[in-house]
């Protein structure tokens, strides 16, 4: 390789982390140098795995002088002021969805990045993925015509994973609205030119157990005439990855996956301080922690759910393995080798933006505009009435 290597320092080490571990490892663009967390036992492990220093607090990461980019992977609702401080260091930025959880978050962001002069890239997203990467420059090629539908759905098991207390509620950006409606959202904003102009919802919140959106379903206007229905449930029933060839969200094989696992493994506790030690004991370092930067030679490309992209000419059907393009006359799969680096998009928007100053696809104006569609649906569901955003932005044409 060519070029400098990004130094990062790393803003918690829990689930966020460990589903960008394997990036950070078998990408050689970036090295981690540096983290802060809470808990010693994650602390620990980094340290031994990286050779690395854990420092006490997100201010001294911010003010470490060997960093380029500080990876900000800390609770929902600590974004803007995290992003703020890392700004205010001079330090680039990569922050995980979602982006906040008010449009007032989202600006404090984008101002204190422009003020610094630094860079700031929202993600990881699932509008990262080859597959729906592949299916956008296609479409912007115009060799399909008008994008003119937009079908997407996913049904997991997200809420009954282990949870915090702070995860089942709404107003901390808990339930499926931020977490999951983030990466649905940002996907068909992607594919159907960015500029939604109306959105019509219903959420569903179903479980007094579990009291937060499991689910939604909204419908969602573009500027150029096209539409989108996104569906979500997280309610542990069907699970949608039997229509995505048996392959799970993070490109792993589901086929002998046991049916009904999370909500058996959440019935073995009974209070709220067990179910967060249960989520914690599955934390990087901790004791039910499996290193997942070890390789997976069987991985497909990540993915977000069935999506269908209806256009004048053609389906397109974005799967772990390529593109499908069903056509008048003829159905292909355009294929995409296995990733060799899982969420290497990420990196490469990352480093090309900090490095050769390429313009960022998932930057702040693009997020918040995200974020806005997420208060939207959930506005419409409690208002029963459409709601009309005002800070779309088209996507960059790369």
């Amino acid at each position: 390789m060519s070029g400098p290597v990004l130094r990062i320092g790393v803003a918690g080490l829990g689930r966020a982390f460990t589903l960008m571990l394997p990036s950070f490892v078998k990408d050689v663009r970036v090295q981690l140098v540096c983290a802060t967390d809470p808990q010693q036992e994650a602390c620990a492990q980094f340290e031994r795995d990286f050779g690395a220093k854990c420092v006490k607090s997100i201010e001294e990461l911010c003010a470490h002088p060997d960093l380029d980019v500080v990876y900000i992977a800390t609770p929902h609702q600590l974004h803007a002021r995290h992003v703020e401080l890392a700004a205010s260091n001079g330090k680039h930025i990569l922050v995980e969805k979602p982006m906040a959880l008010t449009l007032d978050e989202c600006n404090r962001m984008i101002q204190a990045v422009k003020r610094a002069g630094t860079i700031m890239v929202v993600g990881h997203s699932h509008s990262f993925n080859a597959p729906i990467l592949q299916a956008y420059h296609r479409i912007r090629s115009g060799e399909f015509g008008q994008v003119r539908m937009i079908t997407a759905l996913n049904y997991t098991d997200f809420l009954y994973r282990p949870r915090r207390p702070e995860e089942l509620d709404t107003s901390q950006g808990g339930g499926v609205l931020f977490s999951q409606a983030a990466h649905q959202l940002d996907i068909v904003r992607l594919l159907g030119g960015g500029l939604v102009t109306s959105v019509s919802a219903r959420t569903g919140a179903w479980d007094p157990h579990r009291p937060t959106q499991g689910a939604y379903s909204a419908l969602l206007s573009f500027a150029n005439g096209a539409f989108a229905t996104v569906t979500y449930s997280g309610y542990a029933h069907f699970d949608s990855d039997m229509w995505m060839g048996q392959v799970g969200e993070l490109g792993q094989d589901k086929t002998n996956m046991a049916y009904g696992l999370a909500k058996r493994r959440l019935a073995t506790v009974q209070t709220k301080e067990e179910e967060s030690a249960l989520k914690a004991a599955r934390n990087y370092g901790a004791s039910d922690w499996q290193n997942q930067a070890k390789p997976n030679l069987t991985a497909k490309h990540q993915h977000f759910g069935p999506l269908i992209i209806s256009c004048d000419k053609a389906d397109l059907r974005p799967v772990p393995n390529g593109l499908w393009i069903d056509g008048d006359t003829h159905s292909q799969l355009v294929e995409i080798p296995d990733p060799v680096v899982p969420r290497q998009e990420v990196i490469d928007e990352l480093y090309n933006a900090v490095v050769h100053q390429k313009p960022v696809l998932h930057s702040g104006d693009w997020a918040r505009a995200t974020t806005e569609i997420s208060l939207a649906i959930l506005e419409s569901a409690q208002s029963n009435k459409t709601v009309l955003p005002s800070h779309q932005v088209e996507p960059l044409q790369w």
